[in-house]
C-alpha cells in the first residue's frame, strides 16, 4: 500500500481580500509525511492561524490545492468539508473552546457527533483518553466552568483525539502557562499523537517548543512580496 503524505500543499495563494493583488500566504510546495511532529513559528500577525485555518477547510485559497491523505479540501462543498474536518482532523485551540455550561462529557459528545465510531465505541475510547492523561473520570459531569486550567487542557485533548483523527492542529494552547506548566503540557500532547498514531502541526511564536518536535517552519517563508518558496 502506498504511504500518502498527511499534507500535500501545491501552488497555493491565500488573500484575505480577494481584489487585492498581494497573497498573504503563498506556497509553491509543502509536504508532511504521516506521523510527523511540526512546529510552525512567527510573531503575532505572520499568518499562523491563517495557516491552519486553511489546512482545516475553515478557509479556502483563491488559487492551488490544498490536500490531507490524498483528499483535495478545496473540492470539497462546505457541508463534506465539515464532516471531513469533525472525522479526521482534531483541533486544539489557544483557550480551548470548551462551552463552559456543559459538561465535560456533553463538550466531547459535541466533537464525536460526526464521528463513524459506534457510541459504545466513543464512550470506551473517551474513558480511556481521560484515563491516560489523569483526569479523574468524576470530572465528567462537572461543568467545563468548573475546571482548572490545566484540567480543560487535558480535555480539550480528550476531545481533539476523541475521533481518532488523522492530523491534529493545535494553536498557541500554552501562552498563559509558565515554561514548567508549558513543556508538561507538549509531553503530554506529544505522547498521546505518537500512540494515536497521528499527525500534529502545532503553532507558536515561543520557538523554546521547538526542541520537542521533528521539523521546524518560519511561517515567514510561506509570506513573500515576489518569489515563492518551497519548504
Amino acid at each position: 500500500m502506498t504511504n500518502r503524505p498527511a499534507i500535500q500543499i501545491e501552488n497555493c495563494q491565500f488573500r484575505y481580500h480577494p481584489d487585492s493583488d498581494k497573497a498573504l500566504l503563498q506556497i509553491a510546495h509543502w509536504q508532511v509525511e504521516k506521523g510527523e511532529t511540526v512546529f510552525v513559528y512567527g510573531p503575532s500577525g505572520s499568518g499562523k492561524s491563517t495557516l491552519l485555518n486553511l489546512l482545516a477547510g475553515i478557509l479556502l485559497p483563491q488559487q492551488g490545492s490544498i490536500k490531507l491523505d490524498e483528499v483535495t479540501l478545496n473540492q470539497l462543498s462546505n457541508r463534506k468539508r465539515d464532516a471531513f474536518r469533525a472525522r479526521h482532523i482534531g483541533m486544539v485551540f489557544q483557550r480551548f473552546n470548551l462551552i463552559p455550561y456543559l459538561t465535560v462529557a456533553d463538550n466531547i459528545k459535541l466533537a464525536s457527533h460526526f464521528s463513524s465510531h459506534d457510541k459504545p465505541y466513543l464512550q470506551q475510547r473517551s474513558l480511556e483518553l481521560m484515563n491516560d492523561l489523569q483526569l479523574d473520570i468524576e470530572l465528567l459531569e462537572r461543568p467545563a466552568s468548573q475546571l482548572s486550567v490545566g484540567q480543560q487542557q487535558r480535555v480539550a485533548i480528550v476531545r481533539a483525539l476523541i475521533n481518532q483523527p488523522e492530523l491534529l492542529i493545535v494553536d498557541e494552547p500554552t501562552s498563559a502557562l509558565d515554561s514548567d506548566a508549558r513543556d508538561s503540557f507538549v509531553d503530554l500532547l506529544l505522547k498521546q499523537v505518537k500512540v494515536a498514531g497521528a499527525t500534529i502541526i502545532f503553532v507558536s511564536h515561543d520557538r523554546s517548543l521547538a526542541q520537542h518536535f521533528s521539523r521546524q517552519l518560519d511561517i515567514q517563508s510561506f509570506m513573500v512580496a515576489g518569489e515563492k518558496h518551497a519548504v
